[in-house]
């Protein structure tokens, strides 16, 4: 036992001796760097004892000086350089950096073709005793700048339009005998306005507000940039990136980038960024060398500034109804028509006596997919047209003018800026609106009145058919027809709120739409409730007829006409002369049947309870003597 606890503890001793053994590590070699671009190699020292801040030399061992050691630089003796470093050193092109106290890097600003060797580092003993090793040393070879880049044409020229297509080329090649891949980046400065760029955005030297726009990565994956909207719209197909071979042998490959749409957030100065990659021993990929190209300055004028929107005629047109309509609205200022959808509408307002007050209405719209739509009245489609007669000309005409159609028109214009085919859900750039044109109808004088009334018979009651007549009487010149609706208000039971109307019930002004019978003879119901019908009985009487009624049925009852006339091409439209009668109240009373009900239920009930009775009375008394006598027996 004691002999294992020796031998324990003399394996334990050697294994701590050798954990806090000094060692010094590098990169692993040979480390291939490009002349005229900077060199950096860490190392790391571990195992130490001492200052936790260690001191770090490097030296340089030349192919071509025979294996002669070059002082480089040193952290604690500044006479450390040799006399090929000793300027560069001083200039700061050669320097060391800390990472922390027992990592550094020496960094060579600008590689000559010189500097290839061995490099070491070595770092002066701290410890007690010397074990371990003190340095280390790595081959770096320092092969020729092949990186090159160029471009065919600049940003020159008037401001694009807002949603207009931007290309940038930018053709670039490398020549190595080592395996280096090449990555292309594209990029603007400065701008950004509603991109959403944030403070990591700025690229420390390069100019205020650096953004990458896209780029093809080391192994020829594209990638957006992070800052801004790039990946959102790279997702969209907005912003694209393509690489085109060279022709030839020799030939430098050219990159394309394409902006379907500029937005004015794309302003500033664009560059194209060239870098050259070589994968190290150690598996890491390492930037070797990097060129940038400036391809020019971009203004982007926004939508807002040049898109107008005008209608003709202006100002106010005077009709009669019956004759057409025409109105133009014309779109300019928009850019390359082909890169851009658009959504015209026409707009409506009130009416041209009332000053254009009320709710706006949609008339018609052209969608973006050549569609036209007819808004408030569906039935224009067959007497009306929308058109677009040529780029940024677009018509409406109304065949027939009605009186419903006075009122102020404007044409809305939305404009998907570099988007062709854009989805129902796609917002839109820019929503801009012609002044209005007051279209003013003049009309034939209609009157109209009306009078409801209770149709003549006994007291009405639950159950029985209730008629109610609506005498209508129009004055007018011309043909016309009348459409009348029967509207109804219950009345709320005492202590109560008033009920709520179920879903189909239309209400108007708070009473609910019955049934109607419309100009063309058309009749129809709007109660889900009680059973009615509608009809016509003579010219200017109109019967209602409530079947079954019931006490839901109960409440006030009023007709509302409205007069139709005819135009010169025989249609007919709504002249909006409309009358409103006074209201009737429907009371239902009792049955004969209802009131004699509860007498008769009470009475059957008292007298099946009373026989009951009678005979548990008389049976027990039966039983009881039958008793008596059989036991005196």
């Amino acid at each position: 036992m004691a002999l294992w606890r020796t031998t324990a503890f003399i394996c334990l001793q050697w294994a701590l001796q050798y954990a806090v053994c000094r060692e010094v590590n590098l990169p692993s070699g040979p480390l291939y760097r490009v002349a005229g671009f900077p060199l950096s190699l860490p190392c790391a020292v571990s195992g130490y004892e001492g200052a936790r801040t260690q001191d770090f030399e490097w030296f340089l061992y030349r192919e071509d000086a025979g294996g002669r050691q070059i002082g480089v630089i040193s952290t604690r003796d500044r006479g450390f350089p040799y006399a090929p470093f000793q300027s560069r050193v001083r200039s700061g092109e050669v320097r060391v950096e800390r990472d922390s106290g027992d990592r550094a890097r020496l960094v060579v600003q600008r590689l000559r073709p010189e500097d290839q060797g061995r490099y070491e580092c070595y770092t002066p003993s701290t410890d007690s005793r010397y074990q371990g090793n003190y340095s280390a040393s790595v081959i770096v070879k320092v092969i020729a700048d092949t990186l090159q880049i160029s471009h065919s044409r600049s940003l020159s020229g008037p401001p694009l339009t807002e949603g207009s297509e931007l290309q940038l080329t930018c053709s670039a090649a490398v020549q190595s005998k080592q395996h280096t891949h090449l990555s292309v980046t594209f990029g603007v400065r400065g701008g950004g306005a509603g991109t959403g760029a944030g403070p990591g955005a700025a690229g420390g030297g390069q100019g205020h507000n650096l953004r990458e726009v896209i780029s093809i990565g080391r192994e020829l994956g594209v990638a957006p940039g992070r800052n801004g909207d790039y990946e959102k719209r790279y997702r969209d197909g907005e912003i694209s990136l393509e690489k085109r071979r060279g022709s030839a042998e020799g030939d430098r490959d050219l990159y394309v980038m394409k902006m379907a749409a500029v937005a004015p957030g794309d302003a500033g100065s664009y560059f194209c960024e060239a870098a050259q990659w070589i994968l190290d021993p150690e598996g890491g990929w390492e930037r070797i060398a990097q060129r940038t190209m400036e391809l020019g300055n971009l203004t982007v004028q926004p939508l807002a500034d040049t898109l107008t929107v005008t209608t003709t005629p202006q100002g106010e047109v005077i009709l009669q109804a019956g004759n057409p309509l025409s109105l133009t609205c014309e779109v300019g200022g928009v850019g390359a028509w082909a890169r851009s959808a658009l959504l015209v509408q026409w707009m409506r307002r009130g009416a041209a006596g009332d000053g254009g007050v009320g709710a706006e209405v949609e008339v018609a719209r052209l969608g973006p997919d050549g569609v036209v739509g007819w808004g408030d009245d569906t039935s224009r489609g067959r007497g009306g047209s929308m058109e677009k007669e040529a780029e940024g000309r677009y018509s409406l005409r109304l065949f027939s003018t009605h009186a419903a159609d006075s009122g102020v028109y404007r044409c809305a214009v939305s404009v998907f800026a570099g988007r062709r085919d854009p989805g129902p859900s796609s917002p839109a750039t820019i929503t801009q609106r012609s002044d209005g044109v007051i279209v003013n109808l003049k009309t034939k004088e209609v009157r109209v009145s009306t009078v409801a009334e209770l149709s003549r018979g006994p007291l009405l009651k639950r159950g029985n058919t209730v008629s109610l007549l609506c005498n209508v009487s129009v004055a007018t010149t011309g043909p016309s027809r009348v459409e009348v609706q029967w509207l109804m208000r219950r009345e709320a039971p005492k202590g109560t709120e008033e009920e709520e109307e179920e879903e189909v019930e239309v209400e108007m002004n708070g009473r609910k739409r019955l049934a109607a019978l419309t100009y063309d003879g058309l009749s129809r119901s709007y109660s889900n409730g009680s059973d009615v019908s509608v009809e016509r009985l003579a010219p200017g009487c109109y019967r209602l007829r409530i079947h079954a009624a019931t006490p839901e049925d109960q409440g006030h009852y009023l007709c509302l006409a409205e007069v139709w006339g005819q135009d010169p091409h025989g249609g007919w439209y709504n002249t909006g002369a409309r009358a409103e009668s006074a209201s009737v109240h429907v009371y239902l009373y009792a049955r004969a049947t209802d009131q004699l009900l509860i007498p008769l239920v009470v009475g059957v009930s008292s007298a099946l309870f009373v026989g009951v009775v009678i005979i548990a009375t008389v049976t027990c008394c039966f039983m009881n003597r039958l008793a008596r006598q059989r036991s005196q027996k």
